[in-house]
């Protein structure tokens, strides 16, 4: 496959992606109308972890002892990370605003990289987090000089990917992304399905509607989202990647607008531009690199 072939399907698979997981908001959300948080989180990665896993067998039946357990490290963290966004999303009063405040994930990791790893972030990282924060203070400032639980748990969620983000690149780099993938999936079902049933006692209230949502959740938002991000990403770089894949906030906002007609305070728009800015920033190295490449 020539190069410019394997650009164009890299950047049409990522931007498919980035609808599928804004939707995959929307799913989540109705969901959590007939589930408790952590139950539907757990059950729904875990059938997808259980469907991954059947593309990704080969695989991980060829994963070393010390490959597992990598794998299964990384899973934990990411069953953190899942669990604090669920829980955002089950206070959040506003799609829209909570997508973005997840995505400050992205750029808290070379903050994370710097405390925890020793490594020194590229200078447009310190430009473009006061402005993050900014963005922030202004989400905060709308509702009233206060944060609320969605919010915080928001935070939560996107400090802990930033963690998780950093220690995917360093402990299990050189793992088949797809095995991998399904491993991590499949901790997550396996560490929070049974944590829902010890700690919750949200009622199930599973309509054939609530079903619909699930599986949507779980096939489509899940398995076949992270599916196809392995595959775009394979064909590009990371940074590339990364750039389509801040798409999934905007398409968030979007989709939260016409599904249940959200519109934002002045404050919400500005602090979701100042977030958008900031992440433009971040990768505008890049940005800037691949806008000159494409001059005559």
């Amino acid at each position: 496959m020539n190069h410019a072939r394997a650009s164009w399907q890299a950047d049409a698979l990522l931007l498919l992606v980035t609808l599928i997981a804004a939707a995959g908001w929307i799913f989540s959300k109705e969901t959590l109308a007939g589930m408790p948080p952590i139950g539907f989180i757990g059950t729904r990665f875990l059938l997808a972890g259980v469907l991954l896993a059947g593309f990704a067998w080969p695989g991980l039946r060829r994963l070393s002892a010390a490959a597992l357990r990598r794998g299964l490290l990384v899973g934990l963290l990411f069953s953190a990370a899942i669990a604090f966004w669920v829980l955002g999303l089950a206070h959040s009063h506003h799609l829209g605003e909570s997508a973005f405040i997840n995505s400050l994930g992205i750029l808290m990791v070379p903050v994370v990289a710097r405390l925890l790893f020793g490594e020194q972030p590229p200078r447009t990282t310190w430009v473009a987090m006061p402005v993050a924060l900014l963005g922030f203070a202004l989400l905060s400032l709308n509702t009233g000089f206060r944060l609320e639980a969605g919010q915080l748990f928001m935070l939560c969620s996107a400090a802990c990917f930033a963690l998780l983000i950093n220690v995917n690149i360093r402990v299990v780099r050189h793992l088949p992304a797809l095995p991998l993938t399904a491993l991590q999936l499949l901790v997550v079902g396996l560490v929070l399905t049974p944590a829902s049933f010890a700690f919750e006692h949200g009622a199930y209230a599973l309509t054939p509607a609530i079903w619909g949502w699930f599986l949507s959740s779980a096939i489509l938002a899940s398995a076949l989202r992270f599916f196809l991000q392995i595959k775009g990403q394979s064909l590009t770089t990371p940074s590339h990647a990364s750039v389509i894949l801040m798409l999934e906030a905007v398409w968030t906002a979007l989709f939260a607008a016409l599904w249940y007609g959200e519109t934002m305070t002045a404050l919400q728009l500005g602090g979701c531009g100042l977030i958008f800015l900031a992440l433009l920033i971040n990768r505008w190295q890049w940005i800037a690199t691949a806008l000159r490449r494409r001059r005559p």
